[in-house]
């Protein structure tokens, strides 16, 4: 058997989870670098208290779930319904389904192939890392023996920028914009400094479909979303952006796969009372045909 398992952070699919995501993403020391455990436990229960209800009164505005297990259970059911070679299946970090409970299902031997496929376009220690970490710990404390085979981030991957592409300009014929923002997930500057590759991808990433999208749109803005706390973090920031929009704009929310309460919550819903003019927000390539047709090449090349 080769079985694929997709990794991402998760989502709550409940309010009651909301407390579980932050609990555990905060005592992530990939996420909060503090080096002391008791300390970083103490800070991240300290956050988790603080930003618990908070977070439930923005997932009840999305009906009470984040949309993302969902989503990614059908584009695990499509894969598996669509061939034989790869078994399909998923794991979040900080939600149920845990790696532990995933592995537990599969009765996998020495012949087999595990996959290790990040939902994640631009490597950060704090998504790719973290995430790799994690499976590996479970895989060696479960004795598991069958081969392991880790996936590459994708951003320069020809076929997935051809999906993205398609997709704004898709979006464009129904809603048309002369703008076009790229709205990338925040990291705090100091990760940057101690040599985080991601800002540099998601830079890279964006030249690579300025050079194909130019023609389309008479400004292309890159931005930075969901910033948490006082320190310095990416910019500039996505709210900024939207409110001093000249133009009608569409948001293509660049480091995300699959839809999330980043995208459905902040982008389509939160920052709607900021902008200045109106936007329309594309969704992550999520189950989508040409997603599916990515992933069978990627796992094939």
């Amino acid at each position: 058997m080769k079985l694929v398992l997709f990794l991402n952070m998760g989502g709550a699919t409940n309010l009651k989870d909301c407390k579980t995501f932050l609990k555990n993403m905060f005592n992530d020391p990939y996420i909060l670098g503090i080096k002391n455990r008791f300390l970083r436990q103490f800070v991240a229960w300290m956050i988790t208290l603080s930003r618990t209800k908070a977070m439930q009164q923005n997932y009840i505005k999305m009906g009470g779930k984040s949309p993302l297990n969902e989503i990614t259970y059908k584009l695990c059911h499509q894969l598996n319904s669509l061939q034989k070679e790869f078994k399909f299946d998923f794991i979040n970090l900080y939600v149920p389904p845990y790696a532990n409970e995933v592995l537990k299902k599969y009765s996998l031997n020495s012949k087999d192939e595990i996959i290790l496929y990040p939902l994640y376009p631009h490597h950060s220690c704090t998504t790719v890392t973290s995430s790799l970490d994690v499976l590996q710990r479970e895989i060696e404390k479960l004795n598991i023996t069958s081969k392991i085979k880790i996936m590459d981030i994708f951003y320069k991957n020809t076929i997935y920028n051809q999906m993205i592409i398609s997709h704004i300009l898709d979006k464009k014929n129904h809603f048309n914009a002369k703008t076009l923002i790229f709205s990338a997930h925040s990291l705090p500057v100091s990760l940057i400094k101690k040599g985080d590759l991601y800002e540099k991808h998601i830079n890279e990433h964006v030249q690579i479909l300025k050079e194909k999208l130019k023609n389309h749109f008479e400004e292309i803005i890159l931005s930075y979303q969901s910033k948490l706390g006082p320190i310095k973090w990416l910019e500039p920031s996505t709210s900024d952006i939207l409110s001093k929009l000249k133009n009608k704009a569409l948001i293509y929310p660049i480091s995300f796969c699959i839809d999330c309460s980043e995208t459905i919550f902040e982008l389509g819903i939160e920052y709607r009372d900021l902008a200045s003019q109106d936007y329309a927000l594309i969704s992550c390539p999520n189950h989508s045909d040409e997603f599916i047709d990515f992933i069978l090449k990627s796992l094939k090349n």
